[in-house]
């Protein structure tokens, strides 16, 4: 992790001398080698003491654009919006560390000047006039030089992204369970390969393994019949296990503090389902095609197109309206104690915790009286209960198993030929010559995907397989309530809680072989192209 970047002491605090100046660092990328920021601190320092005024505070920006809004900036921000306390004015190394924009820079400007505050910069004597105008056209001109060097700047990033692409290489930010390998630090990406957290600090590599983390993920989401792992669960799950979110991930590889960001739901389903997890290079989340009309790869895959496929479909089936939103939280009883009179699922409540039925309070039922039990004597049975009659027994995992690989390879052609299609129906391959790049791609993939249909196919699926581990050391191994609660789930566990005067008090049941989820366990193969 690098040091984090000195600010300089503060000499006084604010007096209402009319020189107390707010001094302010900005940097769009900032690395170990930088040596801006403190070269714009003796820069900001020697300005404001050549006017004769003292740094009440420091607004350091670093990893921020240029292009960004100075009212909106986290450290500068605040104080032009008077959130911060007084101030006397604002202190530079350049105008173009307030910002790349002329408008922004001169509403900043003018903001000084109508509140009656000061506007110094490093190279300028003396405080900036705006009313001025010999001033006022040095200040424009100078916020005018600095968006043209933005716009230089976009303008050749934006040209070389598109070189980069075009013969196959990869800029820009990498997917979340890549990584970017170069041969020196300042030399350009020479490729792409698979983040198993070689690049993070020692202490946490084994448990930021990117790469491992998504497949752990699509197993989940692919081995669960009951509905109840979604990518939202996951995202909770995650976040629990405090394992970074990957913009935090992002940080951590470059050498910068976390910001500790949860995991979003959304985020994690539009990982799964992209073809970025093929190791593909992507443009607008969309492969892009080589000359010979195949999509371009520049890294191993995660998993088979087959497993993408089967990926798409049940996150596409999560999306459907569901009775019940899947459990995100950590309680071992929570979702599966029903109240034995009515039937209706039972809420923790009160303190001491305990489980009790709410069906009459929200008026769905005249349940009377409603039973309430202590959450402490259900845990402590079903946990009982459960190890005693299954805690010895083999403990099987429902793995995604991808076919011989013959399906994969047809869908991976067909995906390209729809792809194709879809480009011509768009009005690509208009052209005479390019007609006849289209007909002889289109013919000689529709040859391929006819002699693999003719080979034999042993279909992707899920299967059962054992782990070596029994239910107890799983149960013991978890790393929360939450995930064993999964446990008592996959063995169809259901607690019925009656009133204190009804015996017996509670019945806890098992069906290791519940009905489960229809829809996910019979998965269509994927459609023809």
């Amino acid at each position: 992790m690098p040091p984090p970047i000195e600010v300089p002491q503060i000499t006084r605090p604010y007096d209402g001398c009319g020189k107390c100046f707010v001094a302010l660092r900005r940097l769009s990328r900032k690395t170990d080698a930088t040596s801006s920021p403190s070269r714009q601190a003796a820069n900001v320092t020697a300005a404001v003491a050549a006017v004769g005024g003292h740094i009440i505070a420091w607004a350091d920006d670093w990893e921020v654009s240029g292009a960004t809004d100075p009212m909106t900036r986290p450290a500068l921000g605040p104080w032009l919006q008077n959130k911060k306390g007084p101030y006397d004015g604002v202190a530079a190394s350049a105008v173009d560390r307030l910002g790349r924009n002329l408008v922004d820079c001169l509403n900043t400007g003018y903001m000084m000047r109508d509140t009656g505050r000061l506007l110094v910069t490093y190279g300028h004597d003396g405080p900036w006039d705006l009313n001025d105008p010999a001033d006022e056209n040095r200040f424009t001109l100078e916020a005018w030089s600095a968006q043209m060097e933005l716009r230089a700047i976009q303008r050749r990033n934006a040209d070389t992204t598109v070189s980069e692409r075009g013969k196959g290489r990869k800029r820009g930010k990498h997917a979340y369970g890549y990584r970017y390998v170069r041969l020196h630090p300042k030399a350009a990406v020479d490729h792409v390969t698979l983040d198993h957290g070689e690049t993070m600090p020692k202490d946490v590599q084994a448990r930021e393994d990117a790469a491992e983390i998504l497949r752990g993920v699509a197993r989940r989401i692919l081995a669960d019949t009951t509905g109840s792992v979604t990518a939202d669960s996951e995202a909770a799950r995650l976040t629990r296990a405090r394992i970074y979110s990957p913009s935090d991930h992002l940080r951590v590889m470059n050498g910068k503090e976390p910001r500790g960001l949860p995991w979003g739901g959304a985020a994690l389903a539009k990982m799964l389902v992209s073809e970025a997890s093929l190791g593909l290079l992507m443009h607008k989340e969309k492969p892009v095609v080589g000359e010979d009309g195949r999509p371009i790869k520049i890294a191993e895959p995660l998993w088979n197109r087959a497993t993408h496929a089967a990926l798409v479909r049940k996150l596409r089936l999560s999306r459907k309206p569901r009775k019940k939103r899947a459990q995100s939280g950590t309680h071992l009883v929570s979702e599966i104690t029903v109240c034995g009179v009515c039937a209706h699922r039972m809420y923790r409540t009160g303190s001491p915790v305990a489980m009790t039925c709410k069906s009459r309070w929200k008026g769905l039922t005249d349940c009377e009286p409603s039973p309430t039990i202590l959450v402490s004597t259900l845990e402590e049975a079903v946990t009982v209960r459960f190890l005693s009659e299954y805690g010895d027994h083999a403990f099987m995992e429902m793995v995604y198993d991808p076919g011989n690989g013959n399906e994969e390879a047809l869908e991976g052609l067909r995906a390209d030929r729809r792809r194709l299609r879809d480009d011509r129906a768009a009005g690509l391959y208009d052209d005479e010559e390019d007609a006849q790049w289209f007909q002889s791609r289109y013919a000689s993939l529709t040859a391929d995907i006819k002699r693999l249909e003719a080979q034999p196919i042993r279909p992707a699926g899920m299967v059962s397989r054992p782990t070596g581990e029994t239910v107890e050391s799983e149960w013991i191994k978890a790393q929360d309530d939450g995930e064993r609660r999964k446990l008592l789930q996959e063995f169809g566990a259901k607690l019925r809680v009656w009133p204190a005067h009804h015996t017996p008090r509670f019945v806890i049941t098992f069906d290791p072989e519940p009905e489960g989820n229809e829809e996910v366990k019979n998965l269509e193969p994927p459609a023809s192209a």
